[in-house]
């Protein structure tokens, strides 16, 4: 997967031309930078509606005015745009910490588009990388497999971006997945509370999940998971008797089609329960997205999370309403 800078003018304008319409066509992108920048503008695109429609990356955040805030603050433009009061949140009032967490185990290798998981993901993570970036938030990432990869402390300084860039091009050279391993490193190296974003199949055991999120969220934490799931995974559908291989341990099994699509069904739908179960108990948003399913409504649901965790009801609200819907 090509890294780059190129800002010619064509890539730019194919760029902006797929942004946040059809995942496909975002994929066929080569640079995943110019990716996660078509993502993002047409995220931008999207508010188009809301009340924060023109305002300027330089400030983080807006927040409704309260009896007592500095009237220096106020955004004039936006009340006469809006008829309301709205106050400007500096940097230095909205700088946070997140901390993106990339599953590049074998099983993300697995995809029955033009494009894996682990495209997709790394799609994901470059966009959510981006957006917190021109944010002005430190964004850390770590990537793991049955072992944790590479971990880059967060920052906000020049060159950070690309510097997690560069490692997420790297190829996938894991097998299994250990979901414990990765949340209990980020428990250990990230003290000051923040944003933890998991992306993954989420297809691994789930005995130890409850205890590694409980300690997360127990050091005041938020965590999002964003579920990476390929349309074939969702929908088992063999039509024929078939040996199949496990991408992870490379076992080979026979498969009735009859009957493996059945229990497949079943089992991942258990699976699936028991995720939410355990999120659901914990405080943890859980997000599950298809392949075929635009990367921006996985941008929406994190930074949704990502405000209304400083801002509360009132501006997740107005996100929402901006936003048309787009988590679910």
């Amino acid at each position: 997967m090509a890294v780059g800078t190129d800002t010619s003018s064509a890539a730019t304008k194919q760029a902006d031309a797929v942004a946040a319409i059809d995942p496909l066509a975002v994929m066929r992108i080569k640079d995943l930078v110019l990716r996660a920048k078509a993502v993002v503008e047409g995220f931008y695109n999207g508010l188009h509606r809301s009340p924060f429609h023109g305002f300027s990356v330089e400030f983080s955040e807006y927040r409704p005015y309260s009896t007592g805030d500095d009237l220096r603050s106020l955004d004039w433009k936006l009340f006469a745009r809006t008829d309301r009061y709205y106050i400007k949140k500096f940097e230095d009032e909205t700088n946070r910490r997140c901390y993106l967490i990339l599953d590049q185990s074998r099983s993300m290798g697995f995809g029955s588009l033009d494009y894996s998981k682990i495209d997709y993901a790394k799609t994901l993570v470059a966009t959510f990388a981006y957006y917190l970036t021109l944010q002005r938030d430190s964004v850390g990432l770590m990537t793991f497999d049955e072992g944790v990869g590479e971990f880059i402390s967060a920052r906000q300084r020049e060159g950070h971006f690309r510097q997690m860039m560069v490692a997420l091009s790297r190829p996938v050279a894991g097998s299994g997945t250990d979901l414990s391993r990765p949340l209990m490193q980020i428990a250990a190296l990230v003290r000051r509370r923040g944003l933890i974003v998991l992306v993954s199949d989420m297809l691994a055991s789930v005995d130890d999940l409850r205890t590694n999120l409980a300690y997360l969220r127990s050091r005041g934490h938020e965590v999002v998971i964003i579920r990476v799931v390929d349309p074939a995974e969702v929908e088992l559908n063999f039509k024929a008797p078939s040996m199949v291989v496990d991408m992870e341990t490379q076992r080979e099994i026979y498969l009735d089609p009859e009957a493996a699509n059945q229990a497949y069904t079943q089992q991942f739908s258990e699976h699936r329960d028991q995720l939410q179960a355990i999120c659901d108990s914990l405080g943890v948003e859980i997000y599950e997205t298809r392949t075929d399913q635009s990367l921006d409504d996985a941008l929406f649901h994190v930074v949704s999370t990502h405000r209304r965790r400083v801002g509360g009801p009132a501006r997740a609200g107005m996100l929402s309403s901006a936003g048309g819907g787009g988590a679910r």
